[in-house]
This record gives C-alpha cells, sequence and structure tokens, in this order.
C-alpha cells in the first residue's frame, strides 16, 4: 500500500516487548471489564492528575497471582473493546523493586499508539478494557499476563516471577470501523459487502477498470476531517482488480494501520498518490471505495505481491487522526 516498507511505529523498547478479535460497535456499550480491583491494586498509590507525570507509591515488594486494576480519573465517551486502538501515556514499575521500568514525559512526544489484541500481552489488554478517553487506570499484572510464560524479559530487568504496575493515561481512543451513515452506492464501481465485524468483502465488476481514479464515500463520518500530512488511523482492505485478489487488509492482521496522508511519490513514508487522494478531505468515521489506475499507485513498477500495472481497489475505514 506504501511505498515505506513499514507502519509508523513506537520506538519504546518496552511498547515493542508488549506487543507482539474484532468486537462489533455494540461491544462498547455492553463492555463488561475482565478484571477489577483487588488486594494488590488497592496498594498501589496514584495521583489523579490526568495528563500529568503521576506520583506513584509501591510497597514492595508487590506480587499478585490476578490481574487487578481500577479506576484513578473516570473518562468518557466509547469504552475500548478487543480490535480497538488507543493512545497512551504510560508507566511501568517492577512490583519486586518498585523500580521504574519505563517513565513516559506526558507530554506530546511521549504517547504511544496501542491495540487490543492477542498481540499484546494479556494483562495490558484486560486492564485496559472498558476503559475511556481521559481515564487514568492502574494495574497490577500477574507474571502470568506478563512475561512470566517467556521466562521473563532480561533486557528490561523482569523476572519470570516479577508482578507489573502499569499507570495508563488514556489520551485518545480510535473507532473500532467506519460508524457514519451508508450513502447511495454507485454504480459501475466494486460492490462492497461488510461481515459482523466490519471486515469488507470487495466484488470487482467484468471488463476493463477506469482509466481515471474513482471514489465513493460508502459510508459519511461526522468526526473530523483529514488534512495532508496528518496522520491517519484505517482500516483498509486491497484487492488487484486484475485477479480479483486481496493482497493487503489490515483486518487479517487483527490491528488498523497508522499512516501518513501524503503522497508517497513525493514525501518519504506516505501513501501512494491515489490512497492520498482517497483520504484527504474525508472525515473519520468515514469509508471510502478508491479505484486507484497504475499512474496513480505503483505504476510500472512491481511492489511486492502487486505486479507492474496494477489497478488497485481499497476499501477505506477512516478510524481516527493523530
Amino acid at each position: 500500500m506504501r511505498r515505506a516498507s513499514a507502519l509508523i511505529a513506537t520506538a519504546s523498547l518496552l511498547l515493542a516487548a508488549l506487543t507482539g478479535c474484532s468486537s462489533s460497535a455494540d461491544a462498547a456499550s455492553s463492555c463488561v471489564a475482565p478484571i477489577s480491583d483487588g488486594a494488590a491494586s488497592k496498594l498501589v498509590s496514584v495521583s489523579d492528575n490526568f495528563g500529568a507525570v503521576p506520583k506513584v507509591d509501591i510497597p514492595t515488594p508487590l506480587m499478585t497471582t490476578s490481574t487487578q486494576g481500577r479506576v484513578i480519573v473516570p473518562g468518557s465517551g466509547d469504552k475500548l473493546v478487543t480490535g480497538q486502538q488507543a493512545k497512551i501515556e504510560l508507566n511501568v514499575y517492577n512490583g519486586t523493586t518498585g523500580s521504574p521500568i519505563q517513565v513516559s514525559k506526558y507530554d506530546s512526544t511521549s504517547a504511544n499508539v496501542l491495540t487490543l489484541n492477542d498481540q499484546t500481552i494479556k494483562g495490558i489488554t484486560d486492564g485496559l478494557a472498558c476503559a475511556q478517553a481521559g481515564s487514568r487506570v492502574v494495574v497490577v499484572v500477574s507474571p502470568d499476563d506478563a512475561f512470566g510464560p517467556q521466562g521473563g524479559n532480561p533486557t528490561l530487568g523482569i523476572s519470570a516471577t516479577d508482578s507489573l504496575v502499569f499507570v495508563i493515561d488514556v489520551v485518545k481512543t480510535y473507532l473500532l470501523r467506519a460508524n457514519g451513515a451508508d450513502q447511495t452506492p454507485v454504480n459501475g464501481l466494486p460492490a462492497v459487502v461488510l461481515d459482523a465485524n466490519g471486515t469488507p468483502g470487495i466484488t470487482i465488476p467484468g471488463g476493463t477498470p477506469p482509466a481515471d481514479l474513482q471514489l465513493a464515500v460508502l459510508k459519511k463520518g461526522t468526526g473530523d476531517t483529514v488534512k495532508e500530512g496528518d496522520k491517519v488511523t484505517v482500516h483498509y482492505t486491497g484487492v488487484l482488480w486484475a485477479d480479483k485478489k486481496v493482497f493487503d487488509s489490515s483486518w487479517t492482521k487483527g490491528a488498523p494501520a497508522q499512516l501518513l496522508a501524503v503522497d508517497g511519490s513525493k514525501t518519504q513514508g506516505g501513501v501512494v498518490p491515489g490512497f492520498a487522494t482517497a483520504i484527504i478531505g474525508q472525515t473519520v468515521g468515514s469509508q471510502i471505495l478508491t479505484v486507484i489506475p497504475p499512474a496513480k499507485g505503483y505504476g510500472d513498477s512491481a511492489q511486492g505481491t502487486i505486479p507492474a500495472g496494477s489497478t488497485l481497489v481499497f476499501v477505506i475505514d477512516i478510524l481516527g487522526i493523530g
């Protein structure tokens, strides 16, 4: 999809270590947290100044055989569910020693994006389940729900028997899927159907592909408008017009993608020109269908499994900006 070889990712060693099934939007309204406050989490004292470096007091050694957590500062809005992304600030401590493993700056440069899925350690996914934007939570993660099963993480100074203490500010949450109003389909373009989780299936019509870029709004969102240069979180599926096969999909990878809304032929790290055209000017919550001719895609160059001269078809859910 992009000329850059990798997704925009955090540089945090810890977050890379922490992250190794999509739910419907209705899951957020009926969210039930898988963990609750307990003896260990009650012992951790955390200041309630959301957005600022927290003051944390941990009696040591603090150990637990079950992951526990509580909300220090309540948030608002939809609750996080599996498959969703959140932008977070986090401080992490070794429960055995009380020593910090990672301390965030709590400024515009230090927040990281994390996905609640099976590639993230279970203690964090459970600890953030049902959390809301604007909330501060403390989670005491048992060794079994952290690095215990892997024998610890010597690089981070974590043994197989160490519990971990996380203090997390949920700065922002991203949509699970496009939630905009359905729009009238455009005749002659590929047909799109969604499964229960929002994953699109794309049917390519017969005949030759259009020579010019085609664009249709399938769902019209009411969120912020994507501007050129924005960092945008999307779900997408890409299909080759010629063989009608999926060549890339964030849905099958289990997590949305973060990308830059810029023309990658002009700016390093951007997307192919047609993809940039498709999302710039659209609103968060929208779902976009675009047919991208070779000149607005990869042109006469092959890209991985994409042959040279390919017409690309994308369905894009715009889940958030920044």
